[in-house]
């Protein structure tokens, strides 16, 4: 997402997923969802879609992805470089939802994802095991210095927020970048008691996914990067962070309530 500059957080990449009870990803396929009106009919393909029993990942050539999985569909797409208003999967995800509207729909992830660069070599390890644990001996254990990942849980506006923070690495122009990434997911609840109901329910949670991102952005600001020294690099950085596996990876779920 387009940020200040003095805002430390590159929001990377945006995901709606979308859980379904008895949702088979065989279902989407390109046919289905340029004739279906899902995705606009001059959208390429970025390569040939990938289809398995219990997976199905489509990928256009403007980056925006839409992966099947059983209980549930992910669109996700690059935000780095664009506004509000040329994100393109709210109103994907909304279509999906009108086009099958007698599916059980149970829940909705808005899940933002994001890096921040520093400009020393140990400094991204160092932000997560100096700057947000406490010391202690555990972290002199082994032969070369520990790496961390962090995962929490928040209740925002009632809403359940899980964050997940890993240290890693860019590659630009051959030199290493250190970074440490946010990986948030704000799961919504479907409310309502028949499918019209449920679709009003939908529009209204992913129309807020904007609200979502800028509550993930300024607590990874205001809050983790409070205090915290100038190894962070000052210049953004657009880039493709590395990609979690979204076959069983905990950030990409969206609670059910079952």
């Amino acid at each position: 997402m387009v940020d200040s500059m003095s805002q430390p957080l590159t929001v990377q990449e945006l995901i709606i997923v979308i859980a379904a009870k008895n949702q088979n990803p065989s279902i989407l396929n390109p046919d289905f969802l340029k004739y279906s009106g899902i995705v606009p009919a001059e959208w390429e393909f970025a390569g040939k879609p990938v289809f398995s029993t219990n997976f199905t990942r489509i990928t256009f050539k403007n980056g925006v992805s839409i992966i099947g999985e059983p209980n549930r569909v992910m669109f996700a797409e690059p935000i780095a470089d664009k506004t509000a208003a040329t994100v393109s999967i709210a109103k994907i995800a909304q279509k999906y939802a009108r086009v099958l509207p007698n599916m059980d729909f149970q829940a909705i992830g808005i899940n933002p994802r994001g890096f921040v660069a520093f400009t020393m070599k140990d400094a991204a390890r160092n932000f997560i095991t100096e700057h947000l644990l406490s010391d202690g001996v555990w972290k002199k254990e082994g032969e070369v210095p520990m790496q961390a990942s962090l995962n929490l849980v928040y209740k925002l506006q009632d809403t359940p927020v899980a964050l997940n923070i890993t240290q890693a690495e860019l590659r630009q122009k051959d030199q290493p970048i250190p970074i440490v990434i946010f990986s948030g997911n704000f799961s919504h609840q479907i409310s309502g008691n028949n499918s019209e109901e449920k679709l009003s329910s939908i529009t209204q949670i992913v129309e807020n996914w904007f609200s979502d991102v800028t509550t993930f952005s300024n607590l990874i600001n205001n809050k983790f990067m409070a205090g915290v020294d100038g190894n962070i690099a000052v210049t953004k950085i657009v880039e493709s962070i590395p990609e979690a596996n979204s076959e069983g990876s905990n950030i990409f779920a969206v609670g059910t309530g079952t």
